[in-house]
């Protein structure tokens, strides 16, 4: 997969030549490409925002220099004869991303992702991207950041590890929390006993029959207590 990231604080993403992402893209799995938006501004304080038409507090990203990020990064996609990139924008104002959205995202061969900042972004822009690739604004809940850079980072840290071979054992992703619609079990490991608490006997019994029922007992339980949102009604009585 190909990754490519726009904004104007592109060093905010060196975190992601970390741990398992840090290892897809020395290996080749993932191709991480992080452009700074005032590459595409021609004026001498690499302007990227002004004031906003009608008024109000703040300022709006220009549509200039998204106009040409966009051409340039879409372009190489297109000429390559494959799909037309899925282009990701962080908005409060989006779809919200889940588990579901994390997977269908990572079998894409191209995500483009915009960060805004300030006011946010000129409308036009989202309008114009839809002609160069699918266009998608997403939230990671009902709050606002200061600008797109941590959204982008949570949904390449979700979708990334769902790419082949990005995680040792593809058996762990199958077992978290939302994969199955619920919250994850609790997990222990050694010592059986610490601080005088002690790990569920079940777990110590090595009948794997018990510890899969245990184990789905709590995923309901967790879930009911926690997120009774998620369940189906019949389930949260």
């Amino acid at each position: 997969m190909r990754i490519d990231v726009l904004s104007i604080f592109p060093s905010y993403f060196d975190g992601l030549t970390l741990s398992l992402l840090g290892r897809a893209r020395n290996s080749g799995i993932l191709e991480l490409n992080v452009r700074d938006l005032r590459d595409w501004t021609h004026d001498r304080h690499r302007t990227v925002d002004d004031t906003p038409y009608g008024g109000g507090a703040g300022m709006v990203m220009k549509p200039e220099p998204w106009g040409e990020a966009l051409d340039e990064v879409a372009a190489s996609t297109m000429s390559s004869g494959t799909a037309r990139p899925t282009i990701i924008f962080p908005s409060p104002a989006g779809e919200v991303f889940t588990q579901a959205t994390a997977r269908d995202l990572s079998t894409r061969d191209h995500l483009v992702f915009g960060c805004g900042r300030y006011e946010g972004i000129d409308e036009r822009v989202f309008e114009y991207a839809a002609s160069l690739g699918e266009v998608r604004l997403i939230s990671l809940g009902d709050y606002v950041l200061n600008g797109g850079e941590v959204a982008t980072m949570a949904m390449i840290e979700a979708i990334g590890r769902l790419i082949p071979g990005v995680v040792g054992n593809p058996e762990s992703l199958v077992e978290e929390s939302h994969e199955d619609g619920l919250l994850e079990y609790p997990s222990y490991t050694k010592p059986s006993t610490w601080r005088d608490r002690s790990v569920p006997d079940v777990l110590l019994s090595g009948n794997h029959a018990a510890i899969a029922a245990w184990r789905r007992e709590q995923q309901l339980e967790r879930t009911r207590r926690r997120r009774p949102d998620l369940l189906p009604d019949e389930d949260a009585l």
